[in-house]
């Protein structure tokens, strides 16, 4: 069968793009397979035409042409608080496309829906939507919590709450991911900072998780589990994020560092422990793929946030339906990070070829 047309439905302002350096990668592994792959912002489109403002990359910049309607469009438009991501939002809706990957609700809703099916549970931290009485209760139970907006991404805006013995210790990272630093003497001080930060914004208070392996600091497993070109879900593969001094979390973009996983684990854990914890982790990421799947509808990968703690209990801290890859570039993984980027593609041609196939049976 022919190679598709593939669609990336992105952020565009002029000839500036959401994520530049990621999207140069994948046209240029598009053009390595054979396809003919752009980028598009939802202005872009020509619905009475059926054609798309595409734009490609060349030597000396961003290039645009007129394409046809696109056999397959993945979606890498991530949230941010604009009109533009509304206007997203509304486009997405009129499903004028074959699309790759549904999209994903809110980290509230996410958590409801992963809590309903029974076998998730074990895998699952405390979470509630955030209110005062809420965070009161949960301070009461938890020593360690986390508030993060619904829809942040990248460290942005996550507090981490400590009850220590005299008071309390707060640390966070702003919009902007600069650290901020307190120390509430008493809870009702500590809602007063809390409510002033959360704003009246849409957040959710997480149960605190003891994840300092080394040098107390913030550690998780970061794991990429994706569609291949069979239609099957795959784990290309994972790295351990090491958090910096003083950091709310484990983010790259908040200082963190890469790590492998298996010397990480084993150092901490002896290695038959250390593959038990593996194994459940591939457990997690494919069930919590098909969970997904089943009430969202299809995806095409999934960044999933582990949490191992102290005792070797596995956690899912948080589901990123449009991750990075670049946690492979790091560890010096250059093959799997090559794949990483090639997978969505290899996925998307799967299913226009099938929804080829199955016109020609019809």
């Amino acid at each position: 069968m022919n190679k598709p047309i593939v669609g990336i439905l992105t952020w565009r302002e002029g000839k500036r793009f959401a994520e530049p350096a990621y999207f140069k990668r994948l046209l240029r592994a598009g053009h390595k397979l054979g396809m003919t792959v752009f980028l598009f912002s939802p202005a872009d489109v020509n619905t009475r035409k059926r054609q798309v403002r595409g734009y490609t990359a060349s030597q000396t910049g961003w290039m645009s042409s007129l394409y046809p309607w696109p056999d397959v469009v993945i979606d890498r438009y991530r949230y941010t608080p604009t009109q533009a991501f509304k206007d997203y939002v509304a486009f997405r809706k009129k499903g004028v496309f074959l699309y790759a990957n549904n999209r994903l609700a809110n980290k509230w809703k996410v958590h409801q829906v992963l809590w309903k099916d029974e076998r998730m549970r074990r895998w699952l931290p405390e979470t509630n939507e955030y209110s005062r009485t809420g965070l009161q209760a949960m301070l009461a139970r938890h020593p360690l919590l986390y508030v993060k907006p619904s829809n942040g991404t990248g460290g942005r805006g996550i507090l981490r709450l400590e009850r220590g013995k005299n008071g309390y210790r707060l640390l966070g990272r702003d919009k902007e991911r600069a650290k901020v630093e307190s120390r509430p003497q008493n809870t009702d001080l500590l809602c007063k900072k809390v409510d002033r930060w959360v704003n009246k914004g849409m957040f959710v208070i997480q149960q605190g998780l003891r994840l300092e392996l080394i040098d107390a600091r913030s550690n998780d497993m970061r794991l990429l589990i994706q569609k291949d070109g069979n239609g099957e879900w795959s784990i290309t593969g994972y790295g351990m994020r090491l958090g910096g001094k003083n950091s709310a979390t484990a983010n790259l973009h908040g200082g963190g560092k890469a790590v492998a996983v298996e010397p990480f684990l084993e150092r901490h854990f002896g290695t038959d422990k250390a593959q038990a914890i593996l194994a459940e982790c591939r457990q997690l990421a494919r069930q919590t793929a098909e969970t997904i799947e089943a009430h969202f509808g299809r995806m095409i990968e999934l960044g999933l946030d582990i949490g191992i703690d102290v005792h070797g209990k596995v956690w899912l801290i948080e589901v990123n339906p449009k991750p990075g890859r670049e946690i492979f570039k790091e560890l010096g993984k250059i093959a799997q990070y090559q794949q990483a980027i090639e997978k969505p593609l290899q996925y998307a041609s799967y299913l226009a070829n099938e929804k080829k196939r199955q016109r020609a049976e019809a």
